[in-house]
């Protein structure tokens, strides 16, 4: 679907190049000069979000870092195959074939393969399992995971249900699915929480929140290993690449491209 639209605003864009198009860094050929032009569309279309889904010129301008002429000019080849629609008040909107896009994505989304690339990353990073569970009912799911490089690691089988209230995960999800009280006013606080024997005697972890759309809870994601090889101490400098962990994959799930604000 992306080479078919980079195709037309080829077609539509390489003879039609402004100076406001050309960067110091744009490429020579008119062939290069359209691929720029596809990428900046991208761009206006990835401007739009749930808060923000009506968006005039000039701010459309300084989210794309695009000059006025360049957006005006975009947008308009975009509403010409409904991706953008300009209302009455000048402002502009996403279209029909922008939400049939995605229809489609929604469609055949698998969670498992968003997160399984980012937990393999983490386990390399950290030397640990990572995780991934989702809250049903009173339990927690483990829905993806991959196992530590250690001979002596936590073991915990994809799909296994385990109780809420007893360690990290559990505790993080109840957390930010609005439980009243302690510990769960300090885990929101924190935005991270660290467990130590609390399921198992012999395993400790590290867990945060992950979000998708319209920042609604979508799971936590875990580091967890033996408690003699992960003591508090060590846990709590698993911070970053923890709250790293579920940032990248908040972003994922919310369909924001990498080095964008969640």
């Amino acid at each position: 679907m992306f080479h078919l639209i980079q195709y037309e605003f080829i077609q539509r864009n390489m003879f039609h190049m402004t100076n406001d198009d050309l960067t110091p860094e744009s490429p020579d050929t008119p062939g290069e000069e359209g691929v720029v032009a596809v990428r900046r569309a991208m761009r206006i279309l990835e401007a739009f979000g749930v808060e923000d889904p009506h968006l005039s010129l000039a701010e459309l301008s300084r989210r794309t870092g695009c000059h006025r002429s360049t957006v005006l000019r975009l947008a308009r080849t975009l509403a010409m195959d409904d991706y953008l629609a300009q209302r009455p008040d000048g402002t502009w909107r996403l279209a029909r074939a922008a939400g049939w896009l995605g229809a489609c994505y929604q469609a055949t989304f698998n969670i498992v393969e968003v997160v399984q690339p980012i937990l393999r990353e983490l386990s390399a990073a950290t030397g640990e399992s990572a995780t991934f569970y989702v809250r049903e009912g009173k339990q927690r799911i483990c829905m993806a995971r991959v196992e530590g490089p250690r001979s002596i690691r936590h073991h915990v089988r994809v799909g296994a249900a385990l109780p809420l209230e007893l360690g990290s995960p559990g505790r993080v999800l109840l957390a930010f699915s609005g439980e009243p009280g302690e510990p769960y006013e300090s885990v929101r606080r924190a935005g991270y929480m660290v467990s130590l024997g609390e399921r198992d005697p012999e395993v400790s972890s590290i867990s945060a929140p992950v979000y998708g759309i319209n920042w609604t809870l979508q799971g936590a994601v875990c580091i967890s290993g033996p408690i003699s090889r992960l003591g508090e101490s060590v846990l709590h400098e698993l911070k970053e690449p923890i709250l790293a962990a579920a940032s990248r994959l908040s972003r994922s799930l919310m369909g924001a491209r990498q080095g964008q604000g969640a």
